[in-house]
């Protein structure tokens, strides 16, 4: 990756934020639209960051199965990068940020096999970097131990997160929800999810607003319901501003027309206001900022799961029509 490019930095959540998964793949090639060939001319995955440990004492090669670990070192703490860079690069590089619960999977595929946003944007000319960030997915080595929670909680991120209710054992989405929820979706959905380690960690979208203090190439941040935004007075703000970096934030529906005894409806009006209040302040301040109220743009039904939905290409295309009108290569 050439380190003086420019990137927009397209992330979901903070607080608590999910994405999906998989069963058979006849039942994703049934679901999957034709679309014309989309040629890669690069491809990779690598590491990034992260840290070295040893253990004390001397390591046998003649005992390796020993107990202790004595004298060996551990590679740990680092994120996993796939990327993928289309043969007609037009338009800014991209790097996806996973959600709490997440990994890279979601920006790749929906849970009904069609296309997901990181092939879209592949499309529109960016090359895309898709993170699995410290201690999750395919960068689990971890220097924090942690234990794998065996609790049953698939429900819980589908009330959270607004596609519906649970009752009697079944899905009820809200009306008019954009979910994919017929039995397979909602399976393939439940199975990309990564397990709770327990291990403290930045997880979800947090690492974006901070990524501004250590590098100038951040040439705009698109935020998929951040669980809040940075307080004007806390450092990640002012770094931002202090950058001139254009900031959206996109909201889906259910939110102020939300089922008032579901808790999730009150958390989602919090953290949305949060981010009203970061634009307000933001924009004041000299900077660009705007919270996209999708059904106010009269885009419905759509849950904290946007990229996945079945108008996760109309989503698509209004963010990039706000790339390229609101961001400078």
């Amino acid at each position: 990756m050439n380190s003086k490019k420019r990137l927009s930095l397209l992330m979901i959540g903070a607080t608590v934020t999910s994405l999906m998964g998989g069963t058979v793949s006849t039942y994703a090639a049934d679901n999957t639209e034709t679309t014309e060939p989309l040629t890669i001319a690069e491809q990779g995955i690598f590491s990034a960051g992260g840290i070295t440990i040893t253990s004390d004492g001397t390591f046998n090669p003649e005992d390796q199965w020993e107990e202790t670990g004595a004298g060996q070192t551990s590679h740990v703490d680092h994120a996993n990068v796939l990327y993928q860079i289309p043969e007609e690069e037009t338009s800014l590089p991209m790097v996806f940020l996973h959600g709490y619960g997440q990994s890279r999977m979601g920006w790749m595929t929906t849970p009904d096999g069609r296309e997901g946003w990181a092939e879209m944007f592949l499309r529109d000319g960016h090359s895309v970097y898709l993170v699995d960030e410290p201690r999750r997915g395919e960068a689990g080595q971890t220097s924090i131990s942690g234990t794998i929670s065996t609790k049953t909680l698939d429900q819980r991120w589908y009330t959270q997160f607004r596609i519906g209710r649970w009752e009697d054992g079944k899905s009820v989405p809200n009306e008019g929800s954009q979910f994919p929820n017929d039995d397979n979706s909602v399976d393939q959905f439940f199975r990309q999810m990564t397990p709770d380690t327990g291990m403290t960690s930045d997880m979800g979208g947090g690492p974006g607003w901070t990524a501004a203090k250590y590098t100038d190439h951040i040439a705009a941040i698109v935020a998929i319901e951040p669980g809040g935004a940075p307080s004007s007075d806390s450092e990640d703000y002012q770094t931002v501003l202090g950058k001139k970096i254009p900031v959206t934030m996109y909201f889906g529906d259910y939110i102020d027309n939300g089922d008032t005894v579901i808790q999730a409806t009150g958390m989602w009006q919090g953290m949305r206001q949060a981010c009203y209040d970061f634009a307000d302040a933001y924009t004041k301040a000299g900077g660009n900022c705007t919270v996209v109220d999708l059904p106010k743009e009269g885009i419905t039904g759509n849950d904290h799961f946007m990229f996945q939905d079945l108008n996760n290409d109309v989503i698509q295309e209004h963010i990039e029509n706000w790339i390229q009108e609101n961001v400078e290569a």
